[in-house]
């Protein structure tokens, strides 16, 4: 046994484990070969695809894309038949949100009758002497109460049912009696400027709304003013400015 040739013991190891090592090789060879064909056919596939992936584009359609665009010509040999076209009224151009301006209706301030005012001739109610002064700013000794007070206007001596003139043209404002100056007639002079002649006759000799002139007569001297009772017969002038009573000898000169 010991003496068996190489050739024998060869022989013996391929029928024993030399099987198994054959069919190992085999299977080695095929899953070598199974590789490199699948490597082969992934790399194809690679090179097949395009280099942007999947991406596509849609060409859209030239009919639907360029409405405008010009169609086959195609003869028509129907006769044109003319359109008249409409006619068309010519009316004035109107603007309706621009309506026609409406004017103003406010009066403008009296500028110019304020200085005619005090341009305008004067004239004293009554030709007598002042029994009592005009004093808004110092006190006056007031005969009727016997105390030291303000004076707003002049007390003009003249005996009752002398006339009481105007001392200017005006409008005749106001009419009314006065519970301590008794009745009272106020003329509007324009320009801010009022006369008030108070201790009249109740029978005034005018209306609200008259129009006089310059010395035209508005009543005669009372005896209607309480407060001036201690005062001889007379008539009171007042004249107010823009609210503001005013020296009478003002526009008495």
């Amino acid at each position: 046994m010991k003496n068996r040739s190489f050739l024998s013991k060869l022989g013996d190891f391929a029928m024993g484990k030399g099987f198994y090592i054959v069919l190992f090789l085999c299977i080695a060879t095929i899953g070598i070969s199974g590789y490199y064909l699948l490597r082969t056919v992934v790399n194809d596939t690679r090179a097949a695809a395009p280099a942007g992936g999947g991406a596509s584009v849609t060409i859209p359609d030239q009919s639907t894309a360029n409405p405008s665009a010009p169609t086959p010509n195609v003869k028509d040999d129907t006769p044109a038949i003319p359109v008249k076209p409409p006619v068309v009224e010519s009316t004035p151009n109107s603007q309706p949100d621009d309506p026609e301006p409406v004017k103003d209706t406010t009066p403008e301030p009296d500028t110019a009758s304020s200085k005619e005012t005090l341009s305008k001739v004067f004239t004293w109610p009554v030709q007598g002497a002042v029994l009592r002064d005009f004093s808004v700013e110092t006190l006056s000794l007031d005969p009727t109460l016997g105390d030291w007070r303000t004076h707003g206007g002049l007390d003009i001596a003249a005996a009752q049912g002398v006339k009481v003139l105007s001392i200017s043209a005006g409008t005749v404002e106001q009419i009314y009696t006065d519970g301590l100056m008794g009745t009272t007639v106020v003329v509007n002079h324009g320009g801010g400027l009022q006369s008030w002649y108070c201790n009249l006759d109740e029978d005034v000799l005018v209306e609200a709304g008259d129009l006089v002139d310059i010395g035209g007569e508005l009543g005669t001297v009372g005896a209607s003013a309480i407060a001036e009772v201690g005062v001889a017969s007379h008539v009171h002038l007042e004249t107010i400015l823009d609210g503001q009573p005013v020296d009478p000898r003002e526009y008495l000169k």
